[in-house]
């Protein structure tokens, strides 16, 4: 069992700072994982999750970690429970006299600004499907866990106000960013919402994952299941080559190492995905119309034999996970109207 703020020392270096789990019954938020990491003279800090509690760990990390003279705070993606201390880059910067940097993936900058207005959007998209209030009211809800919010710093600005790097590691190739002299890579997978993205390590071989491994099927409006699950193949590869030897993430309050990340971990992932896709494929019963939430029953069932829920599995979450899958099987809602039945557009126009 973890608590929120528990540290794990990777080496003298590189600490992970555990998160929590969603609980919305008791007002708990989820809280993604964090790594303070120190790069030569830069301290390194992937994500700042949320809560005053989780604050308070990573400050202590930063003590771990060994000194350090400049602060570089990088966003993997726009969610709140990974950016609400954000501003965290400027109280580090001001006690230690050290200049601070901090960046997000400019895709994800609306939903920062406007996170109700992200949440809500997501829940239209369900409404008639899963159990929750009306939109409007259960996005500002949700987000309303998240407190205090603050994701942005004084000099918060965009990766891509730098030049894209095309990176190569091993036989891989990508193209990000890179930090601290090259030791500290931001790669570009942009599959679990719009602007996501991943970084690695490289003197302690760690490759945070962060939400790319969050589930076999993403749930979100701006995912997008190829880059998914094309992210968990080219990471494997990473690891099978050598290129990197620890991995973690957002909500896998744990660090996998050497083999058990490829089999079971990613491997797994990608089983996951290929066994829900036929699930799904079986449940929309032949060429008919679909209703949604009777397929999201059907494909309930399929996500617990699989075991391909993700972190936080909930009702909510997997008929969002339902509605995405709809659309990568290429059925279309037939009206705007909330449970309307899903089908597969005509191949050619009427007459």
């Amino acid at each position: 069992m973890t608590a929120l703020g528990e540290l794990i020392g990777i080496d003298d270096r590189t600490v992970l700072v555990l998160g929590q789990e969603l609980d919305v019954e008791r007002g708990q938020p989820d809280v993604g994982n964090a790594l303070v990491h120190r790069a030569g003279e830069t301290l390194v800090i992937v994500d700042t999750g949320v809560t005053d509690a989780f604050r308070a760990a990573l400050r202590e990390a930063t003590d771990r970690v060994g000194p350090w003279s400049r602060v570089l705070v990088l966003t993997t993606h726009g969610h709140p429970d990974h950016v609400a201390n954000n501003d965290l880059a400027d109280e580090l910067a001001g006690g230690a006299g050290a200049p601070a940097e901090h960046f997000v993936p400019a895709p994800d900058l609306d939903q920062m600004r406007d996170p109700d207005a992200y949440w809500v959007r997501a829940f239209e998209r369900v409404e008639g499907m899963a159990p929750l209030p009306a939109p409007a009211v259960a996005g500002p809800a949700l987000v309303s866990l998240f407190r205090p919010y603050r994701p942005f710093a004084a000099g918060t600005r965009t990766y891509e106000e730098r030049p894209l790097e095309r990176i190569r590691l091993g036989s891989s190739r990508f193209t990000g960013w890179t930090f601290a002299d090259g030791a500290v890579r931001v790669l570009r997978t942009h599959g679990h919402c719009a602007g996501h993205v991943i970084v690695h390590l490289r003197d302690c071989g760690v490759l945070h994952l962060s939400d790319e491994g969050n589930g076999a099927c993403g749930a979100m409006a701006d995912a997008d299941q190829v880059k998914i699950q094309t992210t968990l193949g080219a990471v494997a590869l990473l690891f099978e080559e050598g290129e990197a030897a620890l991995l973690t993430d957002g909500h896998t309050f744990a660090v996998r190492r050497g083999a058990e990340v490829v089999v079971p971990f990613l491997d797994g992932l990608l089983e996951q995905a290929t066994a829900l896709q036929t699930a799904a494929l079986g449940a929309t019963g032949g060429n008919g119309p679909v209703v949604p939430g009777e397929f999201t029953a059907r494909y309930a069932q399929a996500v617990a034999a699989t075991g391909g829920g993700g972190a936080n599995p909930n009702a909510l979450f997997l008929a969002m996970m339902a509605v995405n899958q709809l659309r990568e099987l290429g059925l279309r809602p037939e009206s705007a109207a909330p449970g309307a039945p899903w089908s597969r557009p005509p191949l050619r126009p009427g007459p």
